[in-house]
C-alpha cells in the first residue's frame, strides 16, 4: 500500500532551471562557454539561459560558444537532447522546446598558442 504525501504545493525557482539547463549545457563536449544574449536582453542577462515558463512547460533558449574543429549540429542536438532529459528527470517539467543559439566559435590566437 502506498502512502500519499500531505498535501501542499512544491514551487521550485526560475533559476533553479537555469542552473540546470546551463550546467547540462557546459558538459556536452564542443561547449567551450555560454554567451551572453544577443540584442536587447543582453544588457539584462549574462548567463547564456533564457527562459518561458508557462504552467508545467517551460521553453529555453542557450547561448552558446563552441570548440573550433566541433561538428555544430551534433553539438546542439546533444545539448538539446541532454537539457530535455535533465529538466525531465530533475524537476518533471515537460520541455516544449530548446532552441540553441551558437554565437560564436573559439579560436585561440595565434599570440597564445605562439611558444616563447
Amino acid at each position: 500500500m502506498e502512502t500519499q504525501p500531505a498535501a501542499g504545493q512544491i514551487t521550485i525557482a526560475p533559476e533553479v532551471l537555469e542552473t540546470i539547463a546551463r550546467l547540462t549545457t557546459l558538459a556536452v563536449p564542443g561547449v567551450v562557454r555560454m554567451a551572453p544574449a544577443s540584442g536587447v536582453k543582453r544588457l539584462l542577462r549574462h548567463d547564456g539561459v533564457e527562459l518561458d515558463i508557462v504552467g508545467n512547460r517551460v521553453s529555453v533558449r542557450l547561448h552558446v560558444v563552441a570548440e573550433p574543429d566541433a561538428d555544430m549540429l551534433l553539438v546542439g542536438r546533444r545539448i538539446q537532447a541532454e537539457v530535455a532529459r535533465a529538466i525531465r528527470d530533475m524537476v518533471g517539467m515537460d520541455v516544449e522546446s530548446i532552441d540553441v543559439h551558437i554565437e560564436d566559435v573559439a579560436y585561440v590566437s595565434e599570440e597564445m598558442s605562439a611558444p616563447n
